[in-house]
């Protein structure tokens, strides 16, 4: 690829051509400088900074307004990198209401996708948003945000039932004009078959190889999270001597396809 900026469509011919997607979280200039000097394709401005920056036990104390922060934080330092910022907890309650939380991450924020959880439930507001020129990043699987209801931090779509709604709801999320798709914490198989059945790109995190890319938090891939880290993640800073060269090694690993691993995937 050339050194313009990644766009969505660089993403989509990286799908086609297949070139693995090189994403990570990120939460400041500083980070993103560096990112984007490693060769990083996707930085996300994740509420993951709950838990890693705020320490908060959960993504739900996330406020847009924390969101519009870091991501006008992360667009000063991004480079090239395409920014892909998170609305928060009930930030998309309504299609007004995400419609409204969309216009400031990206007025604001400088985000030039927005991502957003849910399957059947968002449609609507997929919809609307893309109408109005918002590029959108659904989120299926594991969803965060909805912790509580799930009862934890557990794999989906083990059972036929769970993962046939999953094919289903990216397949609508498609139609609704959602321009990429994140999949979270699903079996291997399951992610394979629906990366294979969309035209958008498949970002996988816990999902395995298969994938179009991958995402990891970036805090996790350092080393410097100190809480639980998921078993899908690997440390790139062992053996290593500075942040830059594990990033590197990251991004190397994801596009030679030796991340994930068998160690860091569910089958």
């Amino acid at each position: 690829m050339s050194a313009a900026p990644i766009s969505l469509t660089t993403l989509t011919t990286m799908k086609e051509q297949r070139e693995p997607i090189a994403a990570l979280t990120c939460y400041d200039a500083s980070f993103a400088r560096l990112l984007a000097a490693a060769g990083v394709d996707v930085v996300l401005v994740g509420d993951s900074l709950g838990m890693v920056l705020q320490g908060h036990a959960t993504t739900v104390p996330v406020t847009l307004d924390h969101m519009v922060y870091h991501s006008a934080c992360v667009a000063r330092g991004r480079g090239r990198a395409l920014l892909v910022a998170d609305l928060p907890f009930l930030a998309a309650a309504t299609p007004e209401r995400a419609l409204q939380a969309a216009g400031r991450l990206m007025q604001e924020g400088g985000a030039a996708v927005v991502k957003i959880e849910g399957g059947a439930p968002v449609l609507e507001t997929v919809r609307l948003l893309s109408d109005q020129g918002v590029p959108v990043c659904a989120h299926l699987g594991l969803q965060p945000q909805s912790v509580h209801r799930l009862g934890g931090y557990r794999f989906q779509g083990r059972d036929e039932a769970s993962a046939d709604a999953i094919r289903g709801d990216a397949l609508a999320l498609e139609q609704a004009g959602a321009s990429l798709l994140v999949l979270e914490c699903v079996p291997r198989t399951l992610a394979a078959e629906v990366r294979a059945r969309l035209r958008i790109p498949v970002i996988g995190i816990g999902a395995g190889a298969d994938c179009d890319g991958q995402v990891l938090v970036l805090h996790d891939m350092l080393g410097i999270n100190l809480g639980h880290v998921p078993r899908f993640s690997r440390d790139f800073m062992t053996g290593g001597d500075s942040v830059i060269a594990a990033v590197r090694r990251y991004v190397q690993a994801v596009k030679s396809g030796t991340f994930p691993g068998p160690a860091e995937t569910l089958y």
